[in-house]
């Protein structure tokens, strides 16, 4: 199915879909619904694909369509458009017009560099950029890799603060064993792929989780790295437990932590706002929490918890936030990166709901995908997020 929105002809965004299950041919499918009557001048498309598929066959048969426009992506967790969720489908977004202009790179072997991955990439699409237009930085990157708060902190070290970042980490279908980047037709993975896009018209971004405080906050009296040491004074694990009703299976085994975790997360304080973390194993023998990004040692943190009406009023927010940006004009498209832990919240029924109102609340095509981490860096050098939703509006 093809969506399209157009201004003037001097911006369109487009989404096109496919369900099959032949790469080759969910590829082309996808790529001539989000191209139909517009090839001669797209700018740029942007490919969400399930981890299922063979991505260089996927790949080589959207370049078969779209000749050498630039491509970004990577695979996900799974994909949205404005028709719905789904799963093991690719999503292909296309931006055009002579209101948009595009630079794209990419950063191979970031894992063990990931500010200056983050910096490099952000400093090689900005640089000659006009700063009298509309822009904004997305990057995608490996979400298998831990602490990605270093890329946008990498990232905000080239640009600064006049350009706002945007994105998410790949995802594998919540395999959690390895995800790929997409650049150029190139199947990558350890990466981070960037593109800087300039618009004519107005850019809008709204980010929301939807989680609510529970309980009094905890200090964060020792952490490192990737894991949690101790709140107030406590093993972590034994002041978690304190505050939530866990299910017997999860105040032993590290997985069914982690599996209960995904639904009750951490959330911490940063000078720009609040940010959320997911929580991974619990170590019983030391009484440590891993998690997916740095939780300062010295901060404040606090418990969380959601269902599926705050999820979706989230989603509302979001939207709504998003729109506020565009000043009234009528978005032509948005981009939605919306996390896997999100998705556990909302189950089948939810996330058809969500991507409704995205449709709805944004009035234009919409694609995303659910993502091991988000990116939305609006004001200070942090802007690396969990279980949270970014939306991303082109007026």
């Amino acid at each position: 199915m093809d969506t399209i929105s157009r201004n003037a002809l001097r911006r369109w965004f487009s989404v096109g879909r496919s369900l099959e299950d032949d790469a080759a041919t969910a590829g082309r499918a996808a790529t001539r619904d989000a191209l139909a009557g517009a090839r001669p001048d797209a700018k740029l498309l942007i490919v969400f694909a399930s981890n299922t598929y063979d991505l260089p066959v996927l790949l080589s048969a959207i370049a078969e369509v779209s000749g050498d426009t630039p491509m970004i992506g990577c695979t996900t967790a799974g994909e949205i458009a404005t028709e719905g969720p789904a799963i093991d489908s690719v999503v292909v977004a296309a931006f055009g017009g002579a209101g948009f202009r595009v630079k794209t790179t990419r950063v191979v072997g970031a894992g063990t560099e990931l500010r200056k991955a983050g910096h490099t990439a952000a400093g090689t699409v900005a640089a000659g950029s006009d700063p009298s237009a509309n822009r904004v930085l997305m990057l995608l990157s490996d979400g298998m890799v831990r602490n990605q708060d270093e890329v946008v902190r990498g990232a905000y070290s080239a640009v600064g603060a006049t350009i706002p970042l945007v994105g998410g980490g790949a995802g594998d279908d919540w395999r959690l064993k390895v995800t790929h980047q997409f650049h150029d037709g190139q199947v990558i993975t350890d990466a981070v792929v960037a593109a800087l896009l300039e618009s004519d018209g107005p850019i809008g971004i709204g980010v929301r989780h939807g989680w609510t405080r529970v309980g009094e906050p905890m200090l964060v009296t020792a952490a490192d790295g990737d894991r949690v040491y101790t709140l107030d004074d406590r093993p972590a694990v034994d002041a978690y437990l304190r505050l939530v009703d866990v299910p017997e299976e999860a105040r032993k085994d590290g997985d069914a932590f982690a599996h209960f975790a995904a639904t009750h997360p951490l959330g911490i304080s940063r000078r720009s706002g609040e940010e959320v973390r997911v929580m991974g194993r619990a170590d019983f023998s030391d009484g440590s929490i891993e998690t997916w990004s740095h939780v300062p040692q010295g901060g404040m943190a606090w418990l969380m918890e959601g269902d599926v009406d705050s999820a979706l009023q989230a989603t509302v927010d979001a939207c709504g936030d998003a729109m506020v940006d565009l000043a009234g004009q009528p978005a032509i498209g948005a981009l939605a990166f919306d996390c896997m832990g999100r998705r556990s919240v909302l189950n089948e029924d939810g996330m058809a709901k969500e991507v409704a109102t995205m449709a709805t609340d944004i009035g234009a095509p919409v694609a995303g995908f659910y993502t091991y981490g988000e990116i939305a860096r609006l004001k200070g050098p942090y802007g690396y997020h969990n279980q949270t939703l970014v939306m991303l509006a082109f007026g």
